[in-house]
């Protein structure tokens, strides 16, 4: 079930950067030349299928009194009211805010969390460095915690070259410019629609010393205490979006990355598969995830009672 709801998930987010003739000829709206309308349906009823037998349940324990703790964000928007003390969202408001909430969090952290541990994989130093900092704050006898997240300034290092090396998409969502404006001595007229290169910020080497080599110290900047945060108000890479309509759970996307990218860490020793001498690193020819996807070896470095008591 978790393969056939991640398939329709990746499925519907891969055709949403697509090209459609019909965004360009809207008059052929409706004929679906290219099959994309049918694909992302099918991909969308798949998700909702799966989704709506966990919230019809979850709603009838919440409205039965048989649940009365909050374990995560659907007992929240269940649970939601409004000034009167009334239930805020509907069943169905519930289903679709849970369906928006899976499609913009799910492609963004677990990319820059693969190739994190591929280009690592590569450099065994920063591989140590990473380790070395999780059994320092963290240590081995607990998990790692979202309190812990302030301190875990390389991993998020890490992280934030995911992100500015390996984007998860080559282009950012459209904008249009409100009014007339000059960038970089070009003038662009008003009304016109704007679309930055994801790759080719993080990738300038006017910007970055070496751009294609991962290198999380970069991100380390002792003057501001060596504090990392991955967002990057600056447009020298694009990690959760940046504007006023940039995205605007940046903060749970953080935690996101962070809480995997650490748990993945702290969990296990991680080192190429026996017999291959390096991971590849080619992104694949349709867009910008790992051409093959990742496999590394993964030893178990924590007492054995914590990864009982991890709750997935």
């Amino acid at each position: 079930m978790e393969v056939e709801h991640m398939d329709a998930v990746f499925t519907s987010m891969g055709l949403l950067f697509a090209f459609c003739v019909s965004d360009y000829l809207p008059w052929l709206r409706g004929l679906d030349l290219d099959g994309q309308e049918k694909m992302v349906k099918e991909a969308n009823a798949t998700v909702n299928r799966l989704h709506d037998t966990v919230i019809d349940e979850r709603w009838r324990q919440w409205k039965s009194g048989e649940r009365r703790e909050l374990d995560d964000f659907l007992d929240v928007l269940i649970t939601l009211k409004d000034a009167e003390g009334k239930p805020l969202l509907a069943i169905e408001e519930v289903k679709a805010q849970s369906q928006d909430i899976t499609f913009a969090a799910v492609d963004n952290p677990s990319n820059a969390v693969e190739w994190a541990l591929a280009e690592m994989a590569n450099t065994p130093e920063v591989m140590a460095k990473a380790m070395e900092e999780m059994d320092r704050v963290v240590g081995r006898e607990r998990l790692v915690q979202e309190s812990d997240i302030p301190h875990l300034n390389y991993a998020k290092a890490c992280i934030r070259e995911a992100f500015r090396l390996h984007p998860v998409a080559p282009f950012n969502v459209p904008h249009v410019a409100l009014a007339d404006t000059t960038v970089a001595g070009y003038r662009v007229p008003k009304g016109s629609h704007i679309i930055l290169s994801r790759t080719g910020l993080g990738r300038n080497p006017t910007i970055w010393d070496e751009p294609l080599c991962f290198k999380p110290e970069r991100h380390i900047n002792m003057a501001d205490g060596g504090n990392v945060v991955l967002t990057e108000n600056e447009l020298r890479f694009i990690s959760f979006s940046t504007g006023r309509r940039g995205c605007i759970a940046s903060s749970l996307g953080t935690t996101m990355c962070v809480m995997v990218f650490g748990r993945l860490l702290q969990g296990f020793t991680w080192s190429k598969p026996p017999g291959l001498s390096a991971i590849d690193l080619s992104e694949s020819e349709h867009d910008l995830f790992m051409a093959k996807p990742l496999v590394l070896h993964a030893k178990p470095r924590l007492p054995m009672h914590l990864y009982f008591a991890i709750d997935i």
